[in-house]
C-alpha cells in the first residue's frame, strides 16, 4: 500500500530528518479536541488533551498512545529521535526532566509530520508499509 503524497517541505522533515522553524508550523498554536495521525500513513499518534504550550517553538505533547511512537538514540549522540511506530517517519524529538507537565515528558513534534483529526470525524485507514 501506497504512502500518502507529501510534499517537499514535508518529505524534508519526515524522510530526511530535518526540522521546521519554530513558531512557523500549524499546530504550534493550536488547541482543538481531537487526535494527531501521522502524515505519512495515517497512524494515530496523540490526542489532544496531552498537547501543552511548552514555548518551545513546536508542538508539545507529555503522552503518545500506546505502541504508536518509537523513541530512538539520535545521530546527535545528545537527544532521543522520536518516529511513527508504523511507517518510520520522522517527529521530532522527546525530553525527560524538564518538569513542564506531571508526566514530565516533551514530546517535541515537527508540524508537518502530523495532521489533526477533529472530535467525530472519522481517521483516515493506516496505511501499512
Amino acid at each position: 500500500m501506497a504512502f500518502n503524497k507529501l510534499t517537499s517541505e514535508e518529505k524534508h522533515v519526515i524522510e530526511n530528518k530535518g526540522t521546521e522553524r519554530p513558531y512557523t508550523g500549524e499546530y504550534d498554536d493550536f488547541y482543538k479536541e481531537g487526535i494527531y495521525i501521522c502524515r505519512r500513513c495515517n497512524n494515530p499518534l496523540f490526542e489532544s488533551k496531552a498537547k501543552f504550550d511548552a514555548a518551545c517553538g513546536w508542538p508539545a505533547f507529555d503522552a503518545h498512545f500506546k505502541g504508536a511512537v518509537k523513541w530512538l538514540p539520535d545521530v546527535d549522540g545528545q537527544r532521543t529521535e522520536i518516529q511513527c511506530a508504523n511507517c518510520g517517519a520522522h517527529l521530532g524529538h522527546v525530553f525527560e526532566g524538564e518538569k513542564m507537565t506531571e508526566k514530565d515528558t516533551r514530546h517535541c513534534v515537527n508540524s508537518l509530520s502530523i495532521k489533526f483529526i477533529p472530535k467525530g470525524q472519522k481517521i483516515p485507514e493506516v496505511l501499512k508499509p
